[in-house]
């Protein structure tokens, strides 16, 4: 009997009645997930890199609230002390996920640098992804063909942090805590 058993499984998996083996989950699905399931959470924390007393974010509370979820999209604006201009877009599509940074004036208007980012690479997990700059990007930033933004979340996601590369080079890191379920 443990034959025939052997044999049937064999058969129904070259028939193809049975998978060979599941298809692994999509790592970039897996993240989109983890994002969508921070929805309404807030993160509160600092740039940690560079220690460059000028820069921008230097001395700035850096704040995200992932406060737009829906099946396809995840809106997380990203506030600069007081400056609300950021969000970070995140999209799923049939094309993969992107990561678009929309900035606007105080008015809702575009600014004219906007919409920036890239796709994730093929190289990612369910906890972290790289995008990588598209040709949009590129031509519309000076210097950023080589941008490379990398945004992670810890294993019990009370951590994201929000990395960007240039010439295979760190250029900015903040660090975000959970601050609200």
């Amino acid at each position: 009997m443990p034959s025939f058993v052997t044999s049937f499984g064999a058969c129904a998996l070259a028939i193809g009645l049975m998978p060979a083996v599941a298809a692994a989950a999509d790592p970039r699905d897996q993240f989109f997930t983890t994002l969508k399931n921070m929805c309404g959470q807030k993160f509160s924390g600092a740039m940690t890199y560079p220690l460059d007393p000028k820069h921008d974010f230097a001395g700035k509370v850096l704040a995200a609230h992932v406060a737009t979820c829906t099946d396809s999209e995840v809106r997380v604006p990203f506030q600069v002390g007081e400056d609300r201009s950021r969000t970070w877009v995140f999209t799923r599509g049939k094309a993969g996920l992107e990561l678009r940074h929309d900035h606007r004036h105080a008015d809702g208007t575009p600014d004219a640098v906007t919409m920036y980012g890239g796709m994730a690479t093929t190289t990612g997990s369910g906890s972290a992804q790289s995008f990588k700059a598209d040709d949009y990007t590129a031509k519309l930033i000076n210097g950023a063909v080589t941008n490379i933004w990398t945004v992670s979340v810890n294993s019990d996601g009370s951590v994201l942090t929000y990395h960007l590369e240039r010439d295979a080079k760190p250029r900015v890191t903040a660090v975000l805590r959970r601050v609200s379920p």
